[in-house]
């Protein structure tokens, strides 16, 4: 039975690479696209068995907002990221939003494709490469250094030029949490600053 998928991405040179991906599996056959998350939306998932989502799609809406809304409305429909972006903050937003795998562009095609499948059976799909990175933070010799999910996201906000009291507002916390979590964050990526704090997370490809 033929598996009908719907391609997600702000680039139509890029959606067409895909389809000529996966199309060259006769199991696998795009039957829509959309340009961005909102498209996607309107465009009924509900006629589709996977969803292949980029992250970033310009000014339109994200891959993991979209994610988020398509789950919420159709959780049979597995969601699988395709994109360019392998930080952890990215894998972790995507998954927390109920993505079904994380798969960077440059995988081979025989790797996409076997992604598809496996979503479709109700099996995770992660690319390598992320799969490595996730085992990497609960197991070894660095676990207990890894950066929870908030401190990722404080983080982030922290790296676009937020304020403590901004940073707080945006997380819905206190202040003196914020100060807490910093503590934390420097404690782990063995710094002094905040801005030694987004460089050492930048190059461990922690966030963009």
């Amino acid at each position: 039975m033929s598996v009908r998928v719907m391609l997600v991405d702000d680039h139509p040179v890029v959606r067409a690479g895909v389809r000529a991906v996966l199309e060259a599996d006769p199991e696998l056959t795009v039957v829509a696209e959309a340009g961005d998350g909102a498209a996607a939306l309107a465009a009924d998932p509900a006629g589709v068995d996977a969803v292949l989502m980029d992250l970033q799609m310009g000014e339109g809406m994200d891959g993991v907002t979209a994610t988020r809304r398509m789950r919420a409305a159709h959780p049979h429909v597995p969601v699988l990221i395709l994109t360019t972006f392998d930080t952890e903050a990215d894998i972790l937003a995507a998954l927390d939003a109920g993505a079904a795998g994380y798969l960077l562009k440059d995988a081979p095609a025989e790797e996409i494709a076997a992604a598809v499948h496996r979503a479709v059976a109700g099996r995770p799909a992660l690319a390598p490469e992320v799969a490595e990175r996730l085992i990497g933070r609960s197991t070894g010799v660095g676990a207990a250094q890894a950066l929870s999910g908030r401190e990722i996201e404080l983080l982030e906000l922290i790296a676009r030029g937020d304020t403590n009291r901004e940073a707080a507002r945006a997380l819905f916390l206190s202040e003196a949490t914020v100060k807490t979590h910093l503590v934390h964050i420097f404690q782990k990526l063995g710094v002094g600053t905040r801005t030694e704090a987004v460089h050492a997370a930048r190059e461990r490809r922690i966030i963009r």
